[in-house]
């Protein structure tokens, strides 16, 4: 059984033009794009998402960046795409990821940190539900799914 998980560029990977190497990444990994829009993301919409660092004294400078400019938000689907994709993604402290991740390849900053990444299968249920509408997401056919997924 399929997974799906939410990964969005943040503002400072899009002002930089790494949407694209971005997707490559977990096309290449097998993962199916099933959903994806670029928006200017609300402050409502922020204060859902991160509700657990609501009370953080860095969350002012977080929403701040985050309605800086435009992301770009997607769901990818596949198997352990949760797990996978963190792993993918690297530490949340550039410093600490590994080169090869897109943290470790492309941030320099923890408050910077490009990319953002569904922590658990639960968290990934509750972010797509808050980012996307049910119609906005596909259900689709991808025609090497049998020869990556038959295990």
């Amino acid at each position: 059984l399929s997974e799906r998980t939410l990964i969005a560029v943040k503002p400072d990977g899009v002002q930089r033009r790494l949407v694209g190497q971005i997707m490559q990444r977990f096309e290449q990994r097998g993962f199916k794009l099933v959903g994806m829009k670029m928006l200017q993301v609300s402050e409502e919409l922020l204060s859902q998402h991160y509700q657990e660092l609501r009370r953080k004294p860095f969350y002012p400078s977080l929403l701040h960046y985050m309605t800086s400019g435009p992301i770009v938000v997607m769901v990818w689907e596949g198997h352990n795409v949760v797990r996978t994709s963190r792993i993918m993604v690297g530490d949340t402290n550039p410093a600490e990821a590994q080169a090869g991740t897109v943290r470790g390849d492309f941030s320099i900053h923890i408050s910077r940190n490009v990319v953002h990444a569904s922590d658990s299968v639960e968290g990934a249920q509750r972010e797509i539900q808050l980012w996307f509408h049910r119609k906005e997401l596909m259900d689709w056919d991808c025609y090497d799914h049998n020869s990556t997924y038959q295990l």
